[in-house]
């Protein structure tokens, strides 16, 4: 058995239970040796029964004192039934369909119980606890992501046993005098030390090692990628004075958008291919930079060409380039999956015989069919749904066109150049004028009924209103995402707003579904959209002036703030309502800090200090590879330690010769999103 040996071939899997383990993305030995715990359980120092945490799970040490038998409850379950404790409290066990446990207990005997203590100070309560005899408990235990069909305690036997059985050292990538310095663990032991480590601490100093390696290869990567880009070249342009642009526009560019404007037209006249991220909070407008770079590529001859995440923004983005840009003579072709065929021919000809300057799409501009005449600029909207392979594609459209990536989540300048080591970056920091802040306040359910009449109220001037409904974990699947807004729509909503046309919005619904049911409110045929957070970034609804968000405390204030940029795109007066009954201080500092405040770098700032509930990018990884234990945004300082590193590599030994396990791992975290070859 070695590293590649297909999971199947492992001892106790075989064909069927390996097909779950792909849905972990695991599909070698290597894989199944990288999915890592993602927490563990400490046997070492349970909890008395009178002092186990009401909230979370723990471990807690009891004595068996009797066993109640087996009964029938509701529903048609068997409920079985134990008693236990200690000298300070009572402890009731119960287990559902689980007949045989109680047999494995012996009266007069103690055990360690692990799972979520109920009940009272008197007596406490445990439902399906893990039990383990009080001698020869593993002191950690790891606890793994799971599937369906496969639980933690599996994975962890085939993990020992693959351990064991290894034949092959795992090999080791990174320097002795890396490790020397920053203290890290081997990778060998940091391998088996993550999955069955003998303290707490020694998981955390694996867990260290593991994610600066992750960072160092992140970041190898990108500076690969980086430098690939430099040693094309790219569509050289003459330098265009952008002022009869400017000047055509019905209002002056802010200071941010036209020092954005300047470092992407000075890119434009360079050799190699421009590789930039323009970033800027919501409403910050980004379009009319795009739209600058476009007027330039048309001057000197260039086609371009914007993806956009979805069918309605690229519709958007289309409406809105074709008014700036068709005075100077700028034709304009939207490409969609949905298009009709002789529509969808008619364009593509036109693609490819230069007779449109500037081409809108969806994911469809990068299917086999597109040719461009000269493609010169390539710009992908919403960057973060879109991974490295996208750009990558797009950018072989044409002669290494200059690629431009745009993004509405505000990070921190610092941050951003640690993460995208293969983007400039050019950050809009103003809002254009005319915006009118979106005013925020936060409420508890208590003011539900208020919260409703003002809805009325708004709806009844002819505006349009947004409601979120709770979020889910994300643990949960789609389907309890679905029951969860429905019955929020039936139970609160319809019934409080019952004269009113309301549209639903979940993540169930398919691609064209969603489009269809955002397309009637942006038209106006609906007064109320009830959604989760599948609303579209940057959609533009101008008449829509109030946004409601439900359980707010359960987002991070980023997530909140995207959130809130749905409205106030109109230049009227509106309102983001946030509806939290939590009473814990940290969260209502963070709604009052998010209340105070309509600039989003400040509040992506604030959210990274103060890691509330929620993720700042959620799973994406914006657009990066995924990488399964660093966090870029809690894990700056080994970020930087990486990126420091990785530059003094590669600027000695930019083909990796020297270090043929880093150039491995850096091959395997960049081949799903691009060839690294």
């Amino acid at each position: 058995m070695n590293l590649s040996t297909p999971i199947q071939y492992v001892k106790g899997i075989g064909p069927k239970t390996a097909e779950r383990f792909h849905r972990l993305d695991v599909e070698t030995v290597g894989d199944l040796l990288c999915l890592y715990p993602r927490d563990y359980v400490d046997y070492s120092h349970p909890s008395t029964v009178a002092t186990a945490p009401f909230e979370g799970n723990c471990v807690v040490r009891a004595e068996i004192y009797s066993k109640q038998g087996e009964t029938r409850v509701k529903g048609g379950k068997k409920m079985t039934k134990v008693m236990a404790g200690d000298s300070s409290a009572m402890l009731e066990l119960i287990w559902f369909n689980n007949p045989y446990i109680a047999e494995k207990l012996v009266v007069g005997q103690e055990y360690l119980f692990f799972g979520k203590a109920g009940g009272n100070l008197d007596k406490r309560v445990m439902i399906a606890p893990v039990m383990h005899p009080l001698t020869g408990a593993p002191p950690i235990t790891p606890i793994y992501p799971q599937t369906e069909g496969i639980n933690s305690t599996f994975i962890g036997r085939c993990v020992s046993m693959i351990l064991s059985e290894l034949e092959e050292e795992i090999p080791e990538p990174l320097p002795l005098e890396m490790l020397q310095r920053y203290r890290l663990l081997s990778k060998k032991t940091s391998v088996h030390a993550i999955h069955f480590p003998a303290s707490l601490e020694q998981a955390m100093a694996a867990r260290r090692r593991l994610i600066f390696e992750e960072l160092l290869v992140l970041q190898l990567g990108l500076l690969l990628l980086r430098s690939r880009d430099k040693q094309t070249t790219a569509p050289v342009m003459k330098p265009i004075d952008p002022t009869p642009f400017f000047d055509s526009l019905p209002f002056r560019p802010t200071n941010a958008q036209q020092r954005a404007c300047e470092e992407i037209l000075q890119d434009l006249t360079q050799k190699t291919p421009m590789n930039r991220l323009l970033q800027g909070d919501v409403g910050s407008g980004k379009t009319l930079v795009a739209a600058a770079a476009v007027y330039v590529a048309f001057q000197n001859g260039f086609q371009s060409v914007l993806m956009a995440p979805t069918e309605i923004l690229a519709r958007q983005h289309a409406s809105t380039l074709e008014k700036m840009l068709s005075p100077f003579g700028v034709q304009t072709a939207l490409l969609t999956g949905g298009m009709r065929v002789a529509a969808k021919r008619e364009t593509l000809a036109a693609i490819a015989e230069g007779n449109a300057h500037l081409i809108v799409g969806t994911h469809a501009v990068l299917s086999d069919g597109v040719q461009f005449s000269n493609l010169g600029v390539a710009i992908t909207d919403e960057q973060h749904r879109f991974g490295v392979q996208q750009r990558q594609t797009l950018a072989r459209k044409g002669q290494t066109p200059h690629i431009l990536v745009m993004s509405a989540t505000p990070i921190p300048r610092t941050l951003a150049l640690l993460m995208y080591g293969d983007l400039d970056i050019s950050i809009l920091d103003e809002l254009p004028p005319g915006r009118t802040p979106v005013k925020t306040l936060a409420i508890t359910s208590k003011k539900r009924g208020d919260m409703f009449q003002f809805l009325e109220e708004q709806i009844e001037t002819g505006r349009q209103v947004y409601l979120v409904c709770p979020l889910i974990e994300e643990s949960e699947r789609t389907s309890a995402e679905m029951k969860s807004v429905k019955s929020y729509l039936e139970d609160v909503v319809r019934p409080l707003l019952s004269n009113y046309r309301i549209g639903l919005m979940h993540g169930k619904l398919k691609p064209k579904e969603k489009e269809a049911v955002m397309q009637e409110f942006k038209e106006g045929l609906l007064d109320v959209l009830v959604s989760t957070t599948v609303i579209e970034v940057g959609v533009d609804v101008p008449n829509a002036t109030v946004m409601v968000i439900e359980n707010a405390e359960r987002y991070g204030l980023s997530a909140l703030h995207q959130l809130r940029g749905r409205v106030g795109r109109g230049g009227g007066e509106s309102w983001c309502i946030l509806v939290s009954d939590h009473t814990g201080d940290a969260v209502q500092q963070r709604l009052r800090f998010l209340c105070s405040t309509t600039d989003g770098f400040e509040i992506a700032r604030y959210d990274l200090e103060n890691r509330g509930p929620g993720d700042f990018f959620g799973k994406r990884q914006h657009g990066l590879p995924a990488l399964k234990l660093a966090d870029l945004m809690t894990d700056t300082r080994a970020l930087k330690a990486a990126q420091k590193d990785a530059l003094e590599i590669f600027s000695n030994d930019p083909r990796l010769d020297n270090y043929p396990v880093l150039a491995d791992e850096v091959q395997q975290l960049f081949e799903q999103n691009t060839s690294m070859n």
